[in-house]
């Protein structure tokens, strides 16, 4: 019984149900898609927050978890490569930008850790960004940020692969006011944080063509 919607996230009852609903739907979804397409890689999507099947990796999680497990939900033979999100921003919001960071390496080291040694399948950070309306935001926290989260992941990579990169949320083009979120990227305005990207994606194009060429 729940008095109200916050009890979704907390009643143990509810929690357990949307748990087994969770991993019975990807696995039933993960095996239908391959039956129709075995072509194209396939990923669940979820943040990475640990759950049961790990329990001693759930200190990582940033202070709670919503039913999905990234250890199960991953392990699934029809899903070939895992994700995590990362919004430290939003999940530590009132800690600052130090704790934050140490939050993130530690989130991204455990997750990658994973994903090669039970996993054994590429990681990928499909969503990461810092948002506008954050209190005291500023441009260069950002671009911090971001640099910050590219070298783990270049770091990661020269250290056997193991991860396919990272997708910064969101870049969006002027005249998409209504996709904006705080999150949103204008090249055309945010210049210092596009040359961030243009500079990633430098150090990206030469490691995959070498990569092509063994």
């Amino acid at each position: 019984m729940i008095n109200n919607d916050d009890d979704f996230y907390t009643n143990a009852v509810v929690k357990g149900y949307y748990k087994n609903y969770v991993q019975g739907w990807v696995q039933e979804m993960a095996t239908y898609l391959k039956c129709v397409d075995n072509k194209h890689l396939l990923g669940v999507g979820i943040e990475g927050f640990y759950g049961d099947s790990l329990p001693k990796r759930k200190q990582f999680n940033p202070g709670y978890q919503v039913g999905t497990d990234f250890i199960s939900n991953n392990f699934i033979k029809e899903i070939d490569f895992a994700t995590i999100h990362a919004y430290s921003d939003i999940w530590l919001s009132g800690k600052n930008e130090h704790d934050q960071m140490a939050f993130m390496q530690r989130w991204m080291t455990s997750h990658w850790t994973n994903s090669r040694m039970i996993l054994k399948k590429p990681l990928i950070l499909s969503e990461f960004g810092k948002s506008k309306k954050d209190t005291g935001y500023n441009v260069n926290d950002r671009d911090s940020f971001l640099n910050t989260v590219y070298m783990n992941i270049n770091n990661f990579v020269g250290n056997g692969v193991s991860i396919g990169g990272g997708l910064v949320w969101q870049i969006v083009a002027k005249g998409m006011e209504s996709c904006y979120d705080g999150y949103e990227i204008v090249l055309s305005q945010d210049r210092s944080t596009g040359n961030v990207l243009y500079q990633q994606s430098k150090k990206i194009h030469p490691r995959r063509c070498a990569e092509k060429l063994q």
